[in-house]
């Protein structure tokens, strides 16, 4: 019977992720289509000798308390995944800055640009000059953790706390796993769809578990893959998994001189090129019920809170621990 159960299961999951991803509509390289919970504004800038278009949120509260935090996403992910973080920020009287970066959502996809962690952060400080932030609280989550970290690096005058979600590059992929060009990445990029997309996130990001609200994660993703201009998408979404592999910040830990905040589900394993190394190696990447101690042990002013059992999105999967978590240690 138990057997018997599970193929019901599996039969209804399939069929169901089946008629979810007949749904969904091919969504352009900029998601000209695809509605954020703020409005979106443009922040143009002249970089690498082009012109491109820095899309971003600015949501101000109803009662100001003077304070700004910027919110820098994920590499699968824009600015619409913070909605519920905004709302909770502005709600205490924040002033909330949302990007999307060159490369990601809305943002322009060049076809020929030099990504690093150090332009981005450039482009974001230069966003933040133009709407007159001076400092600001820094939050990023997974790359965006990678970013907020060379920002706080680069500009430590202006991060007034620096906010870590499940951030990646807290250990240096390089020592253990074989480089791939981008071409290589490129080449995988192009291969997704809705199943190796839902298969990822299910299995990286919520331990095989899923709920409806997860869909549209998936969706946005899948809906670029069926867009006759995806190869734009992949191109930058390649370029920057080499930015990600070849440009760890975690030997300049001791570095950051700011009160800094780890928020970490323990049981997240997102490490990049996993499939690349033996089972034996796989098992010793990404441990972030370890990575996180070991890092807050690194960074001077660090405060650390563990969400155990839960994966790489706290702020998604487990709301309410992650609400108190951020207000409790607010700077």
């Amino acid at each position: 019977m138990r057997y018997l159960n599970a193929i019901l299961l599996t039969v209804t999951l399939y069929s169901c992720a089946t008629a979810q991803e007949a749904e969904i509509r091919p969504l352009d390289p900029r998601l000209t289509d695809y509605e954020y919970p703020y409005e979106t504004h443009i922040h143009r800038i002249f970089s690498q000798e082009q012109s491109l278009e820095m899309v971003y949120m600015d949501i101000a509260p109803a009662e100001a308390n003077g304070k700004t935090i910027v919110l820098l996403h994920g590499k699968n992910f824009n600015g619409a995944y913070w909605k519920t973080t905004i709302e909770l920020l502005i709600a205490q009287g924040y002033r909330v800055i949302v990007p999307d970066q060159v490369g990601f959502g809305k943002s322009s996809k060049p076809q020929e640009y030099q990504f690093s962690f150090h332009e981005l952060a450039r482009n974001t400080r230069g966003l933040l000059d133009s709407l007159g932030v001076t400092e600001s609280h820094v939050m990023g989550h997974s790359m965006g953790g990678m970013l907020a970290m060379r920002y706080a690096l680069m500009y430590p005058e202006a991060t007034s706390q620096l906010i870590l979600l499940n951030p990646i590059g807290l250990e240096d992929w390089k020592r253990k796993v074989p480089y791939r060009p981008v071409s290589w990445w490129y080449a995988n990029e192009l291969k997704k769809d809705y199943d190796g997309i839902r298969k990822y996130q299910q299995e990286s990001y919520y331990d095989g578990e899923w709920s409806p609200e997860y869909d549209q994660w998936v969706n946005l993703l899948a809906g670029w893959a069926k867009h006759p201009d995806y190869s734009q998408v992949a191109w930058n979404a390649a370029l920057t998994y080499d930015m990600i592999f070849t440009q760890p910040v975690v030997y300049e830990l001791e570095l950051l001189q700011m009160p800094t905040l780890l928020l970490i589900g323990t049981r997240d394993r997102t490490a990049l090129g996993k499939p690349l190394v033996s089972p034996e190696v796989r098992a010793t990447l990404g441990l972030y019920d370890e990575l996180g101690e070991q890092t807050a042990a690194r960074i001077p002013e660090a405060t650390l809170v563990e969400f155990p059992g839960i994966g790489h999105l706290p702020h998604i999967e487990a709301f309410d621990k992650y609400r108190k978590a951020l207000l409790d240690n607010l700077k």
